[in-house]
């Protein structure tokens, strides 16, 4: 019975030591990355103001003695774990694939991919185009005010706060397609449904860029709009994919049926 017992837990402890191993390498990256990002972390914080300097703001200030450090920690953390995710997602990769089959593994594949590269093109428009829009327009209010100079001052944590949230905001929406996808393929979904779905989906949208932008329409627009772009491509996406997979699956029933010769 002990041996039994013994011979269960192999697998378990197998598992889990694998497990400690890639959290090692994950964690590593990110301090490797930390480390090289906190020595740049002013030339980093310098693309991040540039929004800022364009939309006219010129000085930009801390208001406690330690703020201009844990800034300089938080972009440091910020920039690392963008450098960091794609190894942090290959060793997520390479301990979820040895429990997969061939087919599972081919299919969640272009998933790996397409994740980095809609997060970049997320936090790019965040960047490029929605930053820059809502701080013109937040900064408009500076001027005169019934004979009171009105004169923005942001703090340097608020602003690295509101252009990160920004980023994460864009960066993290434009995922939306990969998890439709992956919940069509799991089943959970049908492109029916989604279809049906629509009209709800819009809604969502227009609620998700309210809570994730400024008050303004220029800013929820440039999330929204998107949001909804990329679900119409999703199912396009989802169209084309059913239409491989049911010309595969004709083809393997093809191949495999019987000879009726005698």
């Amino acid at each position: 019975m002990s041996e039994e017992i013994d011979d269960s837990r192999a697998p378990l402890l197998d598992h889990l030591i694998e497990l400690r191993r890639r959290m090692l390498w994950a964690v590593s990256a990110l301090l490797v990355a930390f480390l090289v990002c906190f020595y740049f972390a002013s030339p980093i914080f310098s693309f991040l103001v540039q929004p800022l300097v364009q939309a006219g703001q010129g000085k930009i200030i801390y208001t406690q003695v330690f703020e201009a450090f844990f800034v300089q920690v938080k972009v440091a953390l910020f920039a690392a774990a963008m450098i960091a995710f794609p190894v942090i997602a290959t060793q997520i990769w390479l301990f979820v694939a040895p429990g997969l089959y061939r087919k599972e593994k081919r299919a969640l594949l272009p998933f790996l991919f397409a994740t980095p590269i809609l997060f970049i093109a997320g936090a790019s428009l965040a960047y490029y185009f929605a930053i820059p829009m809502a701080l013109k327009f937040l900064l408009s209010y500076q001027g005169d005010l019934g004979g009171i100079e009105q004169e923005a001052l942001p703090a340097v944590g608020n602003y690295l706060s509101f252009t990160m949230q920004f980023i994460m905001a864009f960066g993290v929406a434009f995922l939306m397609p990969v998890l439709i996808m992956l919940l069509e393929r799991a089943g959970i979904v049908t492109r029916t449904q989604l279809i049906g779905l629509r009209r709800y989906m819009v809604v969502v949208a227009f609620v998700i860029a309210a809570i994730f932008t400024p008050p303004d329409v220029v800013s929820q627009l440039m999330l929204a709009i998107p949001l909804v772009l990329l679900y119409e491509l999703t199912l396009v996406t989802i169209w084309i994919t059913e239409k491989r997979r049911a010309k595969a699956s004709a083809s393997e029933s093809t191949a495999i049926t019987p000879s009726t010769d005698a």
